[in-house]
């Protein structure tokens, strides 16, 4: 099966680059604009195109900082003057083709950030402090952005990036225990600690479809994942079924029925659909051909995406017990994206008291991220994104100066 896997991911990445090549652009922060108020402040950054972001804290003197991934400030573009807790905001350009924006406050507050849609693309939002100030109230429905996705830039030493999906939220609990505990409650704890391990790591980065209480589309959870260029998706659930005694965790791809479900789909849309990872657009491509290439990638899906569960599976059986000792194959729709591969994980039944009580305590929670963690890194580790920092490590321990997609490695001699 790994055979099989790097063969059609080689096939794939021959045929995308014969229709056209990698499509690598960076995308322009066009406008920038504070708002401010005693207590918080909101920053909003318009671009040019979708890409991904960390967004972290520093002390002495407290910042936020926001990393934006291949992006660069519009030369037209003037920030605006500080105000509120903000006392100093600057801009510039980052190694591997970053931009940093800082936010210098007066004091330390609480930041989160969040996608939105403005007239002439995406928007983000990073709200300081009372998140009241930074724009109109958010719906109740979170939506991402229909926007034009690329290949992730093949950057050497890039992070691997994983998009982290915690199921269901806001008006949708998912399934609810005998002591009351929800769902979206304990999958959302699990998907901020597997985030937090992921972002500890060094050439991991994590994305969460969603960081708080909020109802997300499924189909949007997926292109939150393509509006980030993740190079897979993990989405994390706690199952439920009328037997209380049954117990223990699973994981789950795609199936084939659910990857044909999807791959018409595409085909039925694809005059309006969003470009494949490689930048091949299947508007312009007849039927024949466009269902070939969508067929080539889902296949070679389906396969990364179950050699990577297994490492996953193997890891929970550390923790607990394993209700489904294989991978298996189901048709969730958060699974059916053609190009990024996914699972998703049932990390234990929460209709089960037992299971459900130890669901709820923090320790039990971060066993559960562990597990998924080492799962991830392990797959990584054995099978790297070409131009990844994983990659960039197996070349140098082997001494291969340069590793083609679908290709073996090729040794090097050794230094005399």
């Amino acid at each position: 099966m790994i055979k099989r896997t790097f063969l059609l991911r080689g096939v794939v990445g021959l045929a995308l680059l014969s229709l056209g090549g990698w499509a690598v652009a960076g995308t322009d922060v066009r406008a920038v604009a504070l708002a401010a108020s005693d207590d918080g402040a909101g920053l909003t950054l318009d671009l040019s195109a979708g890409t991904s972001y960390k967004l972290f804290h520093l002390d002495h003197p407290y910042r936020v900082v926001i990393d934006l991934r291949d992006a660069r400030l519009d030369r037209h573009v003037r920030l605006p003057q500080p105000a509120g807790p903000v006392e100093a905001l600057r801009a510039g350009p980052r190694p591997q083709g970053e931009l940093r924006v800082v936010l210098q406050l007066k004091a330390s507050l609480p930041a989160h950030a969040t996608w939105t849609a403005a007239s002439k693309g995406p928007r983000l939002v990073v709200t300081v402090g009372a998140a009241q100030v930074a724009a109109k109230p958010q719906p109740e429905i979170q939506r991402t952005l229909p926007v034009r996705i690329e290949h992730a830039p093949i950057d050497t030493g890039r992070d691997v990036v994983i998009a982290v999906d915690a199921g269901h939220g806001g008006q949708d609990p998912g399934a609810t225990g005998h002591y009351g505990t929800h769902e979206k409650d304990v999958v959302l704890a699990i998907a901020r600690s597997l985030a937090r391990r992921i972002n500890a790591e060094p050439g991991m980065h994590a994305v969460l479809t969603r960081d708080r209480d909020t109802f997300v589309m499924l189909r949007d959870r997926i292109r939150v994942a393509r509006l980030a260029k993740a190079d897979l998706f993990v989405s994390v659930h706690a199952d439920s079924i009328h037997d209380p005694e049954v117990s223990g965790s699973s994981v789950y791809v795609l199936s084939e029925r659910g990857a044909t479900d999807e791959s018409a789909r595409w085909l039925a849309e694809r005059e309006n659909a969003a470009d494949l990872m490689g930048g091949v657009r299947l508007a312009d491509k007849d039927t024949t051909l466009a269902s070939v290439l969508l067929d080539l990638s889902q296949s070679a899906n389906i396969s990364t995406s179950t050699v990577a569960a297994e490492g996953v599976l193997s890891a929970l059986e550390g923790v607990g017990e394993v209700r489904k000792p294989h991978v298996q194959q189901a048709g969730f729709v958060v699974l059916k994206s053609p190009d990024i591969p996914s699972m998703l994980v049932e990390t234990a039944y929460i209709s089960n008291p037992a299971e459900e009580r130890r669901l709820r305590t923090d320790v039990h929670q971060g066993k559960l991220a562990d597990a998924i963690f080492t799962g991830l890194r392990g797959y990584f580790e054995r099978y790297p994104p070409p131009g990844t920092r994983f990659a960039l490590n197996r070349d140098r321990s082997i001494g291969v100066t340069t590793v083609l997609a679908g290709s073996p490695p090729t040794p090097q001699p050794a230094a005399q």
